[in-house]
């Protein structure tokens, strides 16, 4: 059975290969706070964060973390109570009223309960941020034709919201986010409301997005396999506060906080299952229990093979599942070693050296 044996350093995002990674959202201590019965709340405390272009910058927490009171800030929804947020090299906080309307032009952004007009056609809700913006009647309909086509929606022009799927509505609003061409798509828990068949669609088609129009996606959400399917970079929040952030296969390789870790497993499983760990309660004799994390391109070198062969020990897998993440293969394993205690401990140390992330289990 094979196993990664090199590790990938860095990864590019899904934006154009080689681009210069500038700033596009940047938060610098910010800090919001609510009055509510008399009670001071902090819904943010401090985050400094910065969102590269190109990234799909992935921010998760659970209900109350803080998550959705950080998007709104980048469109000033919600005004920061202290630090700053930059947006394409601009202090949201310190513009005029213009200078904003004219930034948010170049942001966009998606719902989870979509927020179409129930009495527009889907041509007329892609078409609203056009008509407020006075484009001319011509491009309205090239701009309003052509993102259509874009979400696979040419068909449902003149339908009205009722008499859509919810993976069609929220492809409206996605064509709607786009229609004044934004660098910048907020993404507001966007998939919670679909089945995970039609989550999949929309991420892939947000992954789209990224590619073919060239926009930064920040996007916030309470499901970690979200993150795996289409970030590259992502940020933990709890209570208000960042706990950890990094790029996706960082986090997932190897989480430093508890509520990382949750979230972690509850995408890749680490632990070994309670019916195997019953089995290995009967058994008699030395082992050591492994688990093995290995990431990169190398997922065919034969490892536990050439432990078994190299070693006079038996080598049991337990456990194992394998995913991508960024486009780039990661999985554990877990392993018994069983047999002669030096021949097992050597084992060991062999696949120590050998660029996987490896850590004895205590049955």
């Amino acid at each position: 059975m094979g196993i990664g044996a090199a590790a990938v350093e860095d990864h590019p995002p899904y934006g154009i290969p080689g681009e210069a990674k500038e700033s596009m959202i940047a938060f610098h201590g910010v800090s919001k706070t609510f009055e509510s019965g008399g009670q001071t709340i902090e819904a943010l405390k401090g985050v400094t964060l910065d969102v590269k272009k190109g990234d799909i910058f992935g921010v998760i927490g659970f209900s109350g973390a803080g998550k959705s009171t950080l998007l709104r800030t980048v469109n000033l929804l919600e005004r920061p109570t202290a630090g700053s947020v930059i947006v394409a090299g601009k202090d949201l906080t310190k513009l005029s009223v213009k200078e904003l309307r004219s930034v948010k032009k170049n942001i966009g952004m998606i719902f989870q309960q979509f927020n179409l007009l129930a009495t527009k056609t889907v041509f007329d809700n892609v078409a609203m941020p056009l008509r407020l913006g006075d484009t001319p009647k011509k491009q309205i309909q090239e701009r309003v034709d052509e993102l259509l086509s874009f979400v696979g929606l040419t068909d449902k022009a003149t339908s009205y919201p009722d008499q859509l799927s919810g993976g069609q509505k929220q492809r409206v609003g996605i064509a709607r986010a786009l229609a004044t061409n934004p660098s910048i798509l907020l993404s507001d828990e966007a998939t919670s409301a679909l089945d995970p068949q039609t989550t999949e669609s929309i991420l892939q088609l947000l992954k789209r997005v990224n590619q073919e129009y060239n926009v930064t996606i920040l996007m916030i959400t309470h499901e970690m396999n979200v993150i795996k399917e289409i970030c590259n970079r992502v940020a933990v929040m709890e209570h208000g506060a960042i706990v950890e952030q990094g790029n996706v296969l960082d986090v997932f390789a190897n989480p430093q906080t508890e509520v990382a870790r949750n979230f972690v497993k509850s995408v890749v499983r680490d632990d070994i299952p309670p019916s195997v760990r019953k089995l290995l309660a009967t058994k008699r004799g030395k082992s050591k229990i492994l688990n093995i994390h290995f990431i990169g391109e190398s997922t065919g070198q034969p490892l536990l093979s050439q432990v078994a062969k190299r070693f006079n020990s038996d080598v049991n897998v337990l456990f194992g599942s394998i995913t991508e993440l960024a486009g780039v293969p990661f999985g554990n394993l877990i392993v018994e070693l069983t047999g002669n205690e030096a021949e097992i401990v050597r084992a060991y140390h062999y696949i120590q050296q050998q660029n996987v992330t490896v850590k004895e289990i205590v049955s």
